[in-house]
């Protein structure tokens, strides 16, 4: 089981996360960061290429010392500064407002306490911060649902954490945001594992404009 966990799953979770058809969503989600950013969940690195002229500073975190060293080689090729650390997203070590973006993608499954490591997404962000997302996650059909929560043990057990069946939204709400825009949409494969929540949001109370949803939901 050690062999699996430490050679062979950052592998594959760093294969599945180079597939071309993710691309486009972090060229919307990665590329419009702004100013000093945190990247919950770094992995191996591939969002680095696209963060674009309006990124500072990245900080990324995450808790695989093998995913980490594969983006400690890509940090290296950034033409940004890249600082990455070996943490739990759950209890982030920087200070209240110290971030004007925060960047999750395709994290939020694993992290064990998803509640708690978005709380301290708010925390670290300053006012006026954002939040910029995309998951996968629970589907709106019933059906896909109950396939999706059947799944999830034996996935989560072989998949480093992975959970199929977490209604992202509400958690984002849950924890103190508020989403400004949102799109929900299949992509192609099966549909336990490809309905996607991509969007921003900011911290309740702060002024901005009213959510904007997408609703392709098919």
């Amino acid at each position: 089981m050690d062999m699996y966990r430490h050679h062979i799953l950052p592998r594959l979770i760093d294969w599945v996360m180079g597939q071309e058809t993710l691309g486009e969503f972090r060229s919307r989600v990665v590329g419009g960061a702004r100013g000093r950013v945190l990247e919950i969940g770094l992995g191996s690195g591939r969002n680095l290429p696209f963060y674009g002229a309006t990124a500072g500073e990245v900080v990324g975190v995450d808790p695989s010392p093998e995913l980490l060293a594969m983006a400690r080689q890509a940090a290296a090729a950034a033409p940004r500064p890249v600082t990455v650390v070996e943490q739990t997203a759950e209890r982030l070590p920087f200070e209240d407002g110290s971030f004007d973006t925060v960047v999750v993608t395709w994290s939020l499954c694993s992290i064990p306490d998803p509640s708690a490591a978005l709380r301290e997404a708010r925390r670290v962000l300053k006012p006026g911060g954002e939040l910029r997302f995309v998951e996968h996650g629970l589907a709106p059909a019933p059906g896909v649902q109950r396939w999706q929560h059947r799944l999830t043990p034996l996935w989560s057990r072989c998949s480093g954490g992975c959970h199929l069946d977490r209604k992202m939204d509400d958690l984002i709400r849950a924890a103190g945001f508020r989403v400004t825009e949102l799109t929900k949409r299949y992509l192609p494969g099966p549909k336990i594992m490809t309905f996607m929540y991509e969007g921003t949001a900011v911290p309740s109370g702060t002024a901005d404009q009213p959510e904007n949803t997408d609703p392709r939901q098919r």
